[in-house]
């Protein structure tokens, strides 16, 4: 019997492996690896689609910003090179939704602490009230890390279109002028395209939990390309 065994150990072996290796191809056909939609305008809720964007098909992608953080420093696309990230929209003196946001943003934050592919970016849609100065004492309060989270003011109106043409994340009934007020629990998932690749609410923890889900499946996905 174990002349039997020794005999044929090595057929025995490479049937285990073609084995393993049939079964892995099988699980992968059958449970292939998850993707992110890339969001365009005309697949989310028109009420928040500015229409001059609403039935773009593809090619939607965030547009260029010029904003200042809490530092006083310039933020811009290129912050945000071939990063992946994560937006949201909020104000300092807001008592409602926006602690609650911030305080989410701050769980991803220290999650995602030494993660160097994924940054945070939050803009004040009270940019007249939330001043470099502003931001900076909010950002020490709320233990924003500078090297990952960008707090930006800038201007109103750029802010605005960002929110509704290229964000998709606020309610698009509004021209940005002094009496528009953009209020939206949306946090947005950006790849380093520039597209939008998930939307969240910012005050539910599942949601959270989805969203670094997400980021770890585009970080897949990168490595793949």
């Amino acid at each position: 019997m174990l002349q039997f065994f020794s005999r044929y150990k090595f057929f025995a072996v490479v049937l285990f492996v073609l084995s393993s290796i049939i079964i892995s191809i099988i699980y992968s056909i059958l449970k292939p690896d998850k993707k992110l939609l890339v969001y365009k305008p005309e697949m989310v809720n028109a009420e928040l689609v500015d229409t001059t964007v609403q039935y773009v098909r593809k090619y939607h992608k965030i547009a260029d910003f010029n904003l200042t953080n809490q530092n006083g420093e310039k933020v811009t696309q290129d912050t945000y090179k071939d990063k992946i990230y994560v937006a949201d929209f909020f104000f300092t003196t807001c008592q409602t939704i926006c602690p609650i946001m911030t305080g989410h943003m701050k769980e991803i934050q220290d999650r995602l602490k030494n993660d160097n592919e994924v940054l945070l970016l939050s803009h004040s849609v009270t940019p007249k009230i939330d001043s470099v100065a502003r931001l900076k004492k909010y950002a020490l309060e709320k233990g924003v890390d500078d090297t990952k989270w960008n707090l930006v003011t800038g201007d109103k109106k750029q802010i605005y279109d960002l929110a509704r043409k290229s964000y998709l994340a606020a309610k698009s009934d509004g021209d940005g002028g002094p009496y528009d007020m953009v209020h939206t629990e949306n946090f947005v998932l950006v790849d380093t395209k520039k597209r939008i690749r998930g939307f969240y609410d910012g005050t539910n923890p599942e949601d959270i939990d989805k969203l670094l889900e997400d980021i770890a499946i585009l970080k897949k996905e990168k490595v793949k390309k």
